[in-house]
C-alpha cells in the first residue's frame, strides 16, 4: 500500500501542470540535545526540543531550507529535488513543537509555468520570505548547479506558481556546481540594509580563502565575504528583527556530521566587508544530521525561535530533524 501511495505521488509530480498533493507525515519528539533536557541552556542557547519527521512517500526529504509563509505557524521547505513542502507547525499548551500538519508537497515551476525539467535545474538550496505591507507575499529561492534566484509568489501559506527570476551577477550565474549558491536571506526594516537579498556561496572562496557572497539592493550591493572556518561551511542564513544575522553551518569531520550556528552583528552585513560571526551553538555526531535549514520565528506564545532542520538526502539512514531553540532574554 505504501509503495503504491509513494508511486502515484511521484507520478502526480512529475506530470504537468504543477499541483498539490497532500502527505501524511509522522513526528517523534526529540527531548534531550547534547545531554541537556528541555528549556535547559545548551552553549548559548536554550534547548525548546524537536521532531524526527517520516513520511511513506520518499518523495518527502532533501530539505534544504525552510521560512514562514503565512500566519499560524504556516512553513514552507524547499527540497533538492525541485519541490515545495509546506504544512503547519503544531504546538501543545506549552507552546512545545509536537507536528508539522496539513503537509502538502508541490513540484516548482520554470518562469513559463511547466515544471522544472531536469535536476540539474531542480537543486534549491536557500528560501527566504519577501515581505509587502506586513504580509507574506512570496519566497526568494536559490539555486545551485544552474545557479540562479527567482521568486514565487504565495496563495493560502503556499508557494505556487511560476517562478520570476531576479538578476544575479555574472559571476553567480557561471558557477555551475553543487557548491555554489547555498544561501538566500532577506534583512529586515531595523537592518542597517533594510530590503537587501544577502546571498552566500557554499565553496566558491574568494583571493583570501573567504566564502563569496553578494548583496542585491537599491543603496546596499555588491559584493559581500564571509570568514572560512575549518571543516564547515554556510549552508543557509536568517536575519534576526533587530538586524543580527544567524549562519548555519554544516561540515563532515570523522565520518560524522558537525553543525555550528554563529551571529554576525547588524553591522558587519554591508557592501565589501568580510562577515564573521560569535558561535552560538554547536553539535556533531549522532546529536544531529546533515543540517541544512534555518528559520527565525515566533510562536503562539509570542517567543522567539530559532529552527534549524536536516537535510536526509533521501537517504533511509539518515534524518529529517528539526531542532528548536530560543535566545536567553537578557
Amino acid at each position: 500500500m505504501m509503495l503504491r501511495a509513494a508511486t502515484a505521488v511521484a507520478l502526480l509530480l512529475l506530470a504537468g501542470p504543477a499541483s498539490a498533493v497532500e502527505l501524511m507525515v509522522s513526528a517523534a519528539p526529540v527531548t534531550r540535545f547534547k545531554g541537556v533536557e528541555l528549556d535547559q541552556p545548551v552553549d548559548r542557547l536554550i534547548f525548546r526540543g524537536g521532531l524526527t519527521l517520516q513520511s511513506p512517500v520518499d518523495t518527502f526529504g532533501g530539505l534544504s531550507s525552510v521560512t514562514v509563509t503565512g500566519p499560524d505557524q504556516r512553513i514552507a521547505f524547499v527540497s533538492d529535488r525541485g519541490n515545495f513542502v509546506s504544512g503547519q507547525l503544531a504546538y501543545d499548551e506549552a507552546d512545545r513543537l509536537i507536528g508539522l500538519i496539513g503537509v502538502t508537497i508541490e513540484p516548482m515551476q520554470n518562469s513559463g509555468g511547466t515544471v522544472l525539467p531536469r535536476q540539474f535545474a531542480r537543486d534549491a538550496e536557500g528560501m527566504d520570505t519577501v515581505w509587502r505591507d506586513g504580509e507574506p507575499y512570496a519566497v526568494r529561492v536559490g539555486f545551485e548547479h544552474l545557479t540562479r534566484v527567482a521568486d514565487f509568489v504565495i496563495t493560502d501559506g503556499r508557494p505556487d506558481g511560476a517562478a520570476r527570476e531576479i538578476g544575479i551577477p555574472q559571476w553567480l550565474t557561471d558557477l555551475r556546481t553543487n557548491e555554489s549558491l547555498e544561501s538566500v536571506c532577506i534583512a529586515p526594516e531595523a537592518s542597517p540594509i533594510a530590503g537587501s537579498t544577502l546571498l552566500l556561496t557554499e565553496e566558491a572562496l574568494d583571493g583570501d580563502g573567504n566564502h563569496r557572497g553578494e548583496l542585491l539592493g537599491v543603496n546596499d550591493k555588491g559584493p559581500i565575504g564571509y570568514a572560512n572556518s575549518p571543516i564547515v561551511n554556510p549552508t543557509d542564513c536568517k536575519f534576526l528583527p533587530n538586524g543580527d544575522l544567524l549562519v548555519l553551518e554544516r561540515g563532515v569531520s570523522l565520518f560524522a556530521f558537525v553543525m555550528n550556528l554563529r551571529l554576525v552583528p547588524a553591522d558587519q552585513v554591508r557592501p565589501g566587508n568580510v562577515m564573521r560571526g560569535d558561535l552560538l551553538l554547536s553539535a556533531q555526531g549522532g546529536e544531529i544530521d546533515n543540517m541544512e535549514s534555518l528559520m527565525v520565528h515566533e510562536t503562539a506564545g509570542g517567543e522567539m525561535r530559532i529552527l534549524i532542520g536536516s537535510d536526509n538526502n533521501f537517504n533511509d539512514w539518515q534524518r529529517n530533524l528539526i531542532l528548536e531553540f530560543a535566545l536567553p532574554q537578557d
